[in-house]
This record gives structure tokens, sequence and C-alpha cells, in this order.
């Protein structure tokens, strides 16, 4: 029997990084009335139910499973019903899964909508004191095979760089950072909006001094500055 009812709309939705003030009225209406949410981590987001009073039925939708969880729940969307994408925290999608989905959801003639709200990586760029006209975002670096190459790729790279790293990490960051781009000014924030949330701007031979004599905790967000037209090699 074919099935004749329009297509559902896929929300990517936007959840709190740390703070659920943070979370907007239009994101709770859209969790709410959904049909289906497909979660990163269903456990983490039952508090986030939990705490507005969300009842609607949650399925886990994560890296691992995304080849064999996308394609279901496209078929979920062809058949009328409403899918909203969650992560842990943050915007879905910016370094967490969601792209393959959204692929699939715009060849199959599915709507697609963001359901905006707090993404770390643009809170720490906007408190930087760094340039926000212009930046470019890295996400995590790989642990070994091509971290180097990658961070040597922008050396001559001209607009704000944005890093996302673990705290076991975030001294070796800084270090690359040195060796490999030279003494640029730097933002390192972590905790964002949360209780402890902190920002330490300098140059990061600095930074790196305060981060290497405290311990770490939280997930950090490193904004450095990119090669000012002044700094760029002579290129005549």
């Amino acid at each position: 029997m074919s099935n004749n009812a329009s297509p559902g709309t896929l929300y990517l939705v936007a959840t709190p990084i740390g703070n659920l003030d943070d979370m907007t009225f239009r994101a709770v209406n859209i969790l709410k009335t959904a049909d289906l949410v497909a979660a990163e981590d269903t456990r983490n987001s039952s508090v986030l139910f939990r705490h507005f009073e969300i009842k609607t039925p949650m399925t886990a939708y994560h890296e691992y499973n995304e080849r064999t969880k996308g394609p279901e729940l496209i078929q979920d969307l062809l058949g009328g019903k409403s899918v909203a994408v969650i992560t842990d925290a943050g915007t879905p999608g910016i370094s967490d899964p969601c792209y393959p989905l959204v692929k699939l959801a715009i060849e199959a003639g599915i709507r697609v909508e963001s359901i905006p709200g707090a993404c770390a990586a643009i809170s720490a760029l906007v408190i930087s004191g760094l340039p926000v006209h212009r930046f470019r975002y890295e996400g995590f670096l790989p642990h070994k095979k091509g971290r180097q190459t990658r961070m040597l790729s922008l050396k001559e790279e001209t607009g704000s760089i944005i890093f996302y790293e673990s705290p076991h990490r975030v001294v070796k960051l800084l270090e690359e950072i040195k060796e490999f781009l030279g003494e640029r000014n730097v933002s390192v924030s972590r905790e964002l909006t949360k209780k402890f949330e902190e920002t330490i701007r300098g140059p990061v031979s600095d930074v790196l001094a305060i981060l290497k004599s405290k311990e770490h905790k939280g997930e950090f967000v490193v904004v450095i500055e990119g090669l000012s037209d002044r700094r760029r090699p002579n290129e005549d």
C-alpha cells in the first residue's frame, strides 16, 4: 500500500551548553510537539526532558549508529512524522552527528528547519576580544595522525580560528599553537554558561603558563588570533 502522507519536518534543535535557562521557548515547543526526538544520548537528554516536562518519545542517534539510524528516520519523516534532532549540548551538526541526516533529508525533499540557540564556538568567539568579522571553525583536532599537518595549514589564516578541546589536551594544544603558529593572542574559555565559567586571554605563552599551573575541568573553546595583514610575509 502506498503512503500518500506529506513528509514531516526535520528540526535541528539547539539545546543549552550548560545553563538550562538558555533553552528557548521555541525549542521547548518543538520538542513537545514533535512525533519523535533523535537524541545523541537519551540518558543525558532525559535530564532536559524532565526539567521542561517534555514527554515526546526519544530514540538514539549518534556517530556510532548514524549510518543505520539515518535511513530509519528518513522513513519516519516520509511517513509524515516530524523529527527533532538534539545533541548533548549546543547546535546539532557542530562537532556532533547531523550532517549525514540533513543531506539525506534534502535529497528526499524533506523540509529541514534550524531552531537556533546555544553554540559554544560562537559564544567563545564573541567574548574573546579577537576579531569576529571573519573566523574559521576547526572543531577538535585529530588526536594523532594529521594533527600537525592540520595545524600547519592554518599558519596563513587571517581570520580568528576556533578549536574545541578536552581538559586533558588543552595544554598540548596551546603548546602546538606556539610551536606551529607562533606567539599569537588567544582566548581560552571553559564551562561556558555554567557557574564556574572562565575565560583567559592574552599571548599564548602567558595563557599556557596559567593553564599549566592549575587543574582543568570542563570542555574548552580556544580562539586564536589570525595572521593579520601587517604580519603577513611580503608576497612580492
